[in-house]
C-alpha cells in the first residue's frame, strides 16, 4: 500500500527461460516497472527488445511503463540519460512512461519513481 494505492507486484525476472510466462501476469496491469541494471551495458539491446515486445503487447495497451535505472550508487552506471537513449524510451509513444534513477540498496529513486506511478494512475 503506498498513498492509498494498492500495488500488487510480481518479480518475474530477467532470465531467458521465464520470459514467456510474463504475459500470464499482464491481466488487468495498469502499470509496468522495469528494473534496469545501469551497470549492464552489454544485456542494455535485450532489455530494450523485450521492453518494445512487452509495450507491443494487447494486454498492456493501456499500462504506463516506469524504468528504474538500478545502481546509480556505481561509478560505472549509465546515467538515466544514457538508458533513455539505449532502451530508446523517446519512441515509445504508445504508452506514458518515465525513467528513474534509483539505488535498490539505499532505496534513493524509489518513493518518486512510486509518486510517478500514483499521480497517473489516480489523476
Amino acid at each position: 500500500m503506498y498513498k492509498n494505492i494498492k500495488f500488487e507486484c510480481w518479480d518475474l525476472g530477467g532470465q531467458e527461460s521465464l520470459r514467456n510466462s510474463w504475459k500470464t501476469y499482464f491481466l488487468g496491469a495498469h502499470a509496468v516497472v522495469l528494473v534496469v541494471d545501469s551497470t549492464d551495458r552489454e544485456r542494455v539491446g535485450v532489455v530494450r527488445a523485450e521492453l518494445q515486445g512487452l509495450v507491443a503487447l494487447e494486454a498492456l495497451a493501456s499500462a504506463v511503463v516506469l524504468v528504474f535505472a538500478n545502481k546509480q550508487d556505481l561509478h560505472d552506471a549509465m546515467s538515466a540519460a544514457e538508458i533513455t537513449e539505449a532502451l530508446a524510451l523517446s519512441a515509445v509513444r504508445s504508452h506514458e512512461w518515465h525513467i528513474q534513477a534509483c539505488c535498490a540498496l539505499t532505496g534513493e529513486g524509489l518513493t518518486e519513481g512510486l509518486e510517478w506511478i500514483a499521480r497517473r494512475l489516480c489523476a
